[in-house]
């Protein structure tokens, strides 16, 4: 992402935002939202301005979703599990093949039934 320190320092604050508020997400899903925000930060670091601007206006929404989905979560006792959003259908136009193609992925990844905890039984030490 092109542009001045004023603007770099814009993207450092989005991105710390964003991973802050992931820390409200179960843990599968905030290491499944870290390591998309940490690749889509890195792949869009040398984009046309208006690219950027769309990019940071697109993932500053995400930002005010999250604060506003754990506001919330907060507020309503025992009232968990509901993150992000629906993708309107009309953005969908916007998306190259490889962009649907990582938007296939990342549901496919993020709609996989919760990983069991696997219980290796071992001897008492003696």
């Amino acid at each position: 992402m092109s542009g001045g320190p004023t603007h770099l320092y814009q993207v450092r604050a989005l991105y710390k935002k964003i991973l802050l508020l992931h820390q409200t997400f179960p843990l599968h899903m905030k290491a499944l939202g870290d390591q998309y925000v940490k690749d889509e930060f890195r792949r869009h670091k040398n984009v046309s301005p208006q690219e950027a601007k769309r990019f940071m206006e697109e993932w500053e929404t995400y930002a005010a979703l999250l604060w506003k989905q754990a506001k919330d979560e907060r507020g309503a006792a025992g009232v968990k599990g509901r993150y992000g959003a629906a993708l309107a259908e009309d953005k969908l136009n916007y998306f190259s093949e490889e962009q649907m193609g990582q938007l296939l992925e990342l549901m496919n990844e993020a709609t996989k039934p919760k990983p069991q905890f696997d219980v290796e039984e071992s001897e008492p030490k003696r």
